[in-house]
């Protein structure tokens, strides 16, 4: 069975080709940094304009890659939510009306379930049970991952997530967008120890919050301005480095205390925020404390891409059997999610 997926959630354009018993056949992915770069942030409408414009061409050269024609889909998945409604509305659109005209399922997909499926594409793969650290731009969550559609979200945000913190602290740093990555790389060469910023909620818990954390950083970064307002480049490096070690001490923390509540022995990272060096590095360290075995998919498959929705769809490929309509929700809750029938 061949799954063409495609991924229009936000600002990325994500085209695969999946086929069962071979795997991802052809992928391609289209970032929009540069486009929003500008403003410093996605702008919605944009983002909508740049997946029409590309979304086509990609479908093209991904079949093509594949050697495989339209005739040979046998399903077409698409992110339905949660993301910006414009760009959902995107994918929706072209995934359903190819599904009309080559009479073939349209499924629509949960992008957070994207997000965690996408080990699955790794050897080797976890098998369920396993706890799943959501951490992308929009959430950070703990979920016990029972089965395909069996969630329980065991801890999440009570406000920003930890990819918000990381590209708003980049801001403070005059660091440019996506801020994320770019605060990665200058805490490289920072002192994590310089600044005492808090570790929140700590053992309070499995929830996480970072807010708090966030105006710590900014009263350090504050402090550290010279009189001509202007910050050093060293005290940029060491806020970078203490705010990143915050964050990773934190959800190492809450990953340890999610496996001890949940009697669970393999954690799953997934998300944008999963490429973070450090943050793999930190639960590599717990997995061997603690006798737990630690997933992560490749940077490649951390970020937005058609690979995980595609393989989603073909997991989910029962729920597409009706005729085809354009889901999308910008807000869906994971936890409404229920196993195939």
């Amino acid at each position: 069975m061949r799954v063409l997926g495609i991924e229009t959630s936000c600002d990325e354009t994500g085209v695969a080709l999946y086929e069962a018993g071979v795997g991802i056949r052809a992928e391609r992915l289209a970032s929009q940094i540069q486009l929003h770069a500008a403003y410093g942030g996605v702008v919605p409408e944009l983002a909508s304009r740049d997946h029409i414009a590309k979304l086509l061409p990609m479908v093209e050269t991904v079949l093509a890659d594949a050697q495989v024609d339209l005739g040979g889909l046998d399903a077409i998945a698409y992110t339905a939510g949660p993301g910006l409604i414009g760009a959902l509305m995107v994918g929706g659109s072209l995934a359903s009306a190819l599904a009309y005209a080559l009479k073939v399922p349209a499924i629509p997909v949960h992008h957070l379930e994207g997000h965690i499926l996408a080990c699955m594409l790794e050897e080797p793969a976890p098998e369920f049970p396993f706890l799943a650290l959501m951490v992308s731009g929009g959430h950070s969550q703990l979920i016990e991952v029972l089965g395909l559609g069996r969630y329980r979200i065991v801890g999440e945000t009570l406000d920003d997530a930890a990819g918000e913190a990381f590209d708003k602290v980049a801001r403070l740093l005059g660091l440019p967008y996506p801020g994320g990555p770019e605060l990665a790389a200058l805490a490289e060469r920072g002192d994590p120890r310089r600044f005492a910023l808090p570790r929140p909620l700590k053992n309070q818990g499995l929830d996480l919050s970072f807010s708090g954390l966030k105006t710590a950083a900014r009263l350090a970064i504050d402090a550290c301005r010279g009189a001509d307002g202007g910050l050093p480049d060293p005290a940029r490096a060491d806020v970078a480095a203490s705010f990143q070690a915050a964050v990773v001490d934190t959800l190492t923390g809450k990953c340890r205390q999610a496996l001890a509540a949940t009697g669970l022995t393999k954690l799953v990272v997934a998300g944008g925020v999963g490429a973070n060096r450090a943050l793999r590095a930190s639960l590599a360290e717990l997995g061997r404390q603690v006798g737990a075995r630690v997933y992560y998919p490749k940077p490649a498959l951390c970020t937005d891409n058609g690979a995980m929705i595609a393989y989603a769809g073909w997991c989910r490929r029962a729920e597409g059997a009706d005729k085809p309509r354009i889901v999308a929700r910008p807000r869906w809750p994971l936890d409404e999610l229920r196993p195939p029938p």
